[in-house]
């Protein structure tokens, strides 16, 4: 790797740094900021930008990682360059016979959040990489996908619906699937699936792959909302994608714009009424028509943000949050004292470990009560709502924890709720500054080290540099007096010649 490192590009060395960052991978030194720290302690950590450094910096913190998984991804960042290279270089060089079709895939490649989103581990051998040939680079046959997927007990995402749709809107493949791991949660609320519905089915990962594969011959772009979550449930590595969160721009400069929200902006209708389950079908649709819209329209208006409607928390219910994967359901019931029922919370992030429930109590009171009751570390959440982090026992043995917060201060707040409320955000501040102003100290002491060490390196250096010269003046002395003692002698012996001759 170390020479591909050296024969890269610099803007692929920086997308690997920044990969690096999100992902949080660490190093022999640690992470970024750490490297920078070892390797260059007069600069330190001031200038973190990848983009801004050397690109020798940026080659020697990649040489130190020896890791075979983090090698393998960073050999699939280069790859995904590759691609981007040549779409690029394939427009550049037939400008006027690019098609729009052509163009959005060029828009989604040159994505600044593509290397990050589409850089999979494709290198494993259940996934399916489709091949890029440059012939392939002129088809503008569309097809749109779209997948619902399930919580695995191991933390990650299992496919348990997919549905495509041809540029007409004419369903190729509306397929459940079975999942090839454990449930954990079948996030019935959002993927409108629940166990028994696939108890007679037997479609697999393998068989819709096959299938998707099929449709994707002979260079036909896939279209989806983001696309990457879809890829990465479907195991399924493709070149020639429009993601529709990428080529739409929205008011605010580093957000994405929601399917729901293009929807009403760019197509004019609602997706979905609040709460609904969602549709594959709808939302392969919807993102083959904004494809579509954007071909046709170009429009390149920005999309705005349509603000939610912020509802009123319900005091009768308390949030258990930070809840592993692995602990199952039927333990909630026993962590928190009083009579209640559980809500599962379907998880809104991609491959989460945790996930978060709802514990029901008739009333305010009843709610209140169990807080105050139950055993665990008081403390506040982000927001400054009280929480308490408890610690409790499975059945089968093992400690598991999780966070209990109520789900608001109150409404309408009193005198006394609004000046705690105050307090509670004073409180956080403060410790935020406090956190900061310590940081700083850190940061001011180790640099008042290194140039204690800089000023004792310099004096240690003069020190050295006295001596040689004193040594070398020394030896200058001795040589004078050699000399002198030498001359000296000479003298004597003119003055007896001369005497002598003065006898004769």
């Amino acid at each position: 790797m170390e020479e591909i490192f050296a024969s890269a590009e610099k803007e692929v060395l920086v997308e690997i740094v920044k990969f690096v960052q999100k992902r949080k991978l660490q190093c022999i030194h640690g992470g970024w900021k750490e490297f920078l720290l070892h390797v260059d302690k007069q600069m330190g950590t001031s200038v973190s930008d990848p983009s801004r450094r050397r690109k020798e910096t940026l080659v020697a913190f990649l040489n130190t990682f020896h890791n075979e998984n983090d090698l393998r991804l960073f050999s699939a960042i280069i790859k995904c360059h590759s691609k981007r290279k040549m779409v690029k270089e394939f427009g550049m060089n037939s400008p006027d016979s690019e098609s729009p079709e052509q163009s959005l895939v060029r828009s989604t490649l040159e994505h600044r959040e593509y290397p990050s989103c589409y850089t999979f581990p494709s290198y494993e051998e259940d996934w399916v990489v489709t091949k890029v040939r440059k012939k392939s680079l002129r088809s503008n046959a569309m097809i749109s996908i779209d997948c619902e997927m399930v919580l695995c007990e191991d933390g990650s995402e299992g496919l348990v619906r997919v549905c495509v749709v041809d540029r007409n809107l004419e369903v190729k493949l509306h397929e459940l699937v079975k999942p090839n791991k454990a449930v954990a949660d079948y996030r019935t609320e959002i993927t409108g699936v629940a166990a028994e519905d696939l108890k007679e089915i037997t479609c697999s990962l393998s068989d819709i792959q096959k299938s998707i594969k099929k449709l994707l011959s002979r260079g036909t772009i896939l279209v989806g909302h983001s696309l990457n979550n879809d890829l990465q449930v479907l195991k399924l590595d493709h070149a020639r994608v429009i993601d529709t969160s990428f080529i739409f721009k929205c008011e605010s400069p580093h957000r994405r714009p929601s399917l729901s929200n293009l929807c009403q902006v760019v197509l004019g209708y609602e997706l979905r009424k609040e709460g609904a389950p969602h549709s594959c079908l709808d939302d392969a649709c919807a993102a083959m028509k904004l494809a579509i819209a954007k071909i046709e329209q170009g429009y390149d208006k920005l999309i705005p943000s349509i603000p939610k409607e912020v509802p009123k928390p319900d005091m009768t219910k308390l949030c258990l949050h930070g809840i592993s994967v692995t602990v199952p359901r039927k333990e909630l019931c026993k962590v928190m004292p009083g009579d209640f029922t559980i809500e599962i919370q379907p998880s809104k992030k991609f491959g989460c470990t945790t996930y978060s429930a709802h514990a029901v109590f008739k009333n305010t009171k009843e709610a209140n009560l169990a807080f105050e009751s139950v055993k665990g570390e008081l403390g506040r959440d982000k927001n400054g709502l009280p929480q308490k982090l408890i610690t409790f026992e499975l059945s089968t043995g093992v400690t598991a924890s999780l966070k209990v917060r109520k789900m608001g201060h109150g409404y309408p707040l009193d005198p006394v709720s609004k000046k705690r409320k105050i307090d509670g955000e004073m409180e956080i501040r403060q410790c935020d500054h406090m956190i900061e102003i310590e940081n700083l100290k850190q940061l001011l002491k180790q640099k008042d080290i290194d140039h204690k060490k800089e000023i004792e390196d310099l004096k240690q250096s003069f020190e050295r540099r006295d001596t040689e010269e004193t040594k070398e003046i020394e030896q200058l002395k001795q040589t004078l007096k050699m000399r002198e003692f030498e001359i000296t002698n000479l003298n004597k012996i003119i003055t007896a010649l001369k005497k002598k001759k003065q006898g004769f």
